[in-house]
C-alpha cells in the first residue's frame, strides 16, 4: 500500500526515465509497482485505496441486500450471519458484520428524508400538544401545551381531563393570551381532533370544525406515524415536563393543590416567555407584540356548545342546581352565567372570565339533599355565634380596646365567665393604661384572660407582680429531678 506522496514519486520517475527497471530504482520499489500505478493512471483508475479483492460473501451479496431491503435497514448482523450459514456461507461473522454495515449505509442514502428549512410566517400558525402532568392529591393531571411559532410564545395549561369540551376550552385560553386568532393550528391525530383516517386523509371532528368556523381558525394534524411534522410543538412539551412535573433528576417538590399546579404553569410561561430564546434571538413577548398585528380578532363571545346546560349562580348563595344535585361556584361568579356538564363520575363547571372560558369548579357527582360545596368558593366564612370579634360601639368601648389583643381577649373571657360590672373594669383598665403603659397592661389583660381573673382589683395585682419579678422562670422536668421510678433494677435481667 502506497502513500499519495510515494505514488506521485513513482510516477515521476517514470516520467523521467520512461523504465520501469529505472523508475524502480530510482523510487525504491519494484519493476511491476511501477508497472501497475502507470497502467492505472492511463486508464484513470489512479487511486491510493487498495484494490478490492474477491471474498467468499460476494455470491451471498444479493440475499444479503434482499435482507436489508425487506427489514427497512433494520436486520441485525448476527441474523443475516445465521440465514447465510443456512445457505452454506462459510465465512466468519466478522466479513458478514462489515457487509451488512455496508447494505445499510447504501440503503439510508437512497432512503434519507430531506427536510426543506421551516421559515414560519408571522400570524399563521400555533401548534399545541398534551403531556402527562403531575399527580396531585392522587389524582391525573394533564398539561396543555401550545405556541406561537414565529414568536415562540408559549402557553401550558394544567387540566383534568382531555376531553372535547376541555380542549375547546383550552384552545380558547390560548387565543385569548394571544390577543388574536392565527390562521392554523396544528396538532397529533387525538380522538378529539381525528375521528377517523381514510387513505390518509384525517377525518375532522364535526364539532371541532364548528369551534374553528366560529374563531376563523383552521385545525390541521401532523401526518400520522410522522413525529417530524409536528414542529416545536414537540420541544414545547419536553421542556414543560422537565420544567413542571417532578421527578429524580428535577428535584421538584409535590403539589399540595391543583391552584399550586395552575400557579406553577403562569410562572413557567412568564419565566419562558421573558428571556431571550435561543433560535430567535429575542424575547418572546416582545415578537408577540408585532405577530399581535397580523392575528385576526378575537370574537366577541366564546364558543360555548360543548360546555354543557347553562345555569345562573344565586345572587346571594354562590351555588347551582344541576340533575337534582347542589354544587358550589367560586362566589365571584354571583349573578353570572355558567354552564355546567357530566364528566365521568365528576361535575364540571365553566365559565367566562374576561371573555375566555375556563373551568372554574369540579365536584363529584351528588344526589338531592347531599350538596356538594367547597369551602374557598364561599369566601371569608361569618363570625357565627361562638366565635365574635370585639368591635368597639361606643368611645369608651374604643378606647379599652385599643389598648391592644389583650383587651379584647379579657372581653371575650370575661363575657363567657359571666363577669359582673364589665364595664367599670374596663375604665379602670384604661386609667391603669395611663399609669404603667398600654404594654405593661395590655400583658395583664393576656394573663388576666388566661388565668380567669376578673375580680376587683386582679389587674393591679398582676401588673404589681410581673413588676417585683422580671425575671421569669420556666421548670422543666428532666431525668435527674424526676421522681418517676427508672429501669436501672431490671440492667442484670436475664444475665
Amino acid at each position: 500500500m502506497k502513500s499519495d506522496e510515494e505514488i506521485m514519486e513513482i510516477l515521476e520517475a517514470f516520467d523521467l526515465t520512461k523504465s520501469y527497471r529505472d523508475a524502480a530504482e530510482l523510487a525504491n520499489c519494484s519493476p511491476s509497482t511501477v508497472a501497475r500505478y502507470v497502467e492505472a493512471r492511463s486508464e484513470g483508475k489512479l487511486s491510493s485505496a487498495p484494490a478490492r479483492r474477491d471474498q467468499i460473501i460476494d455470491a451471498y451479496l444479493a440475499k444479503l441486500e434482499e435482507l436489508v431491503e425487506t427489514s427497512k435497514g433494520k436486520v441485525r448482523a448476527d441474523v443475516v450471519h445465521d440465514k447465510l450459514v443456512a445457505l452454506a456461507y462459510a465465512g466468519s461473522e466478522r466479513t458478514t458484520r462489515r457487509a451488512v454495515a455496508a447494505a445499510k449505509k447504501s440503503y439510508r442514502a437512497g432512503h434519507r428524508r430531506l427536510y426543506r428549512p421551516w421559515v414560519p410566517e408571522p400570524g399563521m400558525w400555533f401548534q399545541f400538544d398534551w403531556c402527562d402532568g403531575p399527580v396531585v392529591r392522587g389524582e391525573k393531571t394533564w398539561l396543555f401545551c401550545a405556541w406561537l411559532a414565529w414568536s415562540r410564545f408559549r402557553v401550558v395549561l394544567a387540566v383534568s381531563d382531555k376531553t372535547l369540551a376541555t380542549l375547546i376550552c383550552c384552545i380558547d385560553q390560548c387565543l385569548h393570551r394571544f390577543g388574536g386568532v392565527p390562521t392554523y393550528a396544528l396538532t397529533d391525530n387525538e380522538r378529539t381532533v381525528t375521528i377517523d383516517t381514510v387513505a390518509r386523509i384525517p377525518v375532522r371532528h364535526p364539532e371541532l370544525v364548528k369551534m374553528g368556523r366560529h374563531y376563523g381558525l383552521t385545525i390541521a394534524s401532523c401526518v400520522v406515524s410522522d413525529p417530524e411534522s409536528k414542529g416545536g410543538s414537540e420541544a414545547t412539551v419536553r421542556i414543560a415536563e422537565a420544567d413542571l412535573v417532578p421527578t429524580d433528576a428535577n428535584l421538584l417538590p409535590a403539589y399540595l393543590s391543583f391552584s399550586g399546579l395552575v400557579d406553577a404553569c403562569e410562572a413557567f410561561c412568564c419565566e419562558v416567555n421573558g428571556r431571550v430564546h435561543r433560535s430567535t434571538r429575542a424575547i418572546p413577548e416582545e415578537r408577540l407584540a408585532e405577530e399581535q398585528l397580523r392575528l385576526h380578532p378575537l370574537p366577541e363571545r366564546a364558543y360555548t356548545a360543548v360546555y354543557g346546560l347553562t345555569r345562573t349562580v344565586g345572587s346571594n348563595i354562590p351555588v347551582i342546581s344541576f340533575d337534582g344535585g347542589e354544587y358550589s361556584v367560586p362566589h365571584h361568579l354571583r349573578d353570572e352565567t355558567v354552564w355546567v356538564r357530566h364528566h365521568g363520575d365528576e361535575v364540571v363547571v365553566t365559565a367566562l372570565e374576561k371573555g375566555a372560558a375556563r373551568e372554574v369548579a369540579r365536584h363529584e357527582v351528588t344526589t338531592p339533599g347531599n350538596p356538594r360545596y367547597v369551602d374557598e368558593h364561599f369566601g371569608p366564612a361569618p363570625e357565627g355565634p361562638l366565635s365574635r370579634t370585639p368591635r368597639a360601639r361606643s368611645t369608651a368601648e374604643a378606647a379599652f380596646l385599643s389598648i391592644g389583643e389583650g383587651a379584647g381577649l379579657w372581653l371575650t373571657e370575661a363575657a363567657a365567665a359571666g363577669t359582673s360590672r364589665v364595664r367599670v373594669k374596663m375604665a379602670e383598665a384604661v386609667t391603669l393604661s395611663a399609669l404603667h403603659g398600654v404594654a405593661t397592661l395590655d400583658r395583664a389583660l393576656a394573663r388576666a384572660a388566661v388565668t380567669g381573673r376578673f375580680s376587683e382589683g386582679d389587674l393591679a395585682s398582676i401588673i404589681s407582680y410581673e413588676a417585683s419579678a422580671p425575671v421569669e422562670f420556666f421548670h422543666r422536668a428532666d431525668e435527674e429531678t424526676s421522681l418517676q421510678p427508672g429501669t436501672s433494677v431490671w440492667e442484670g435481667f436475664g444475665r
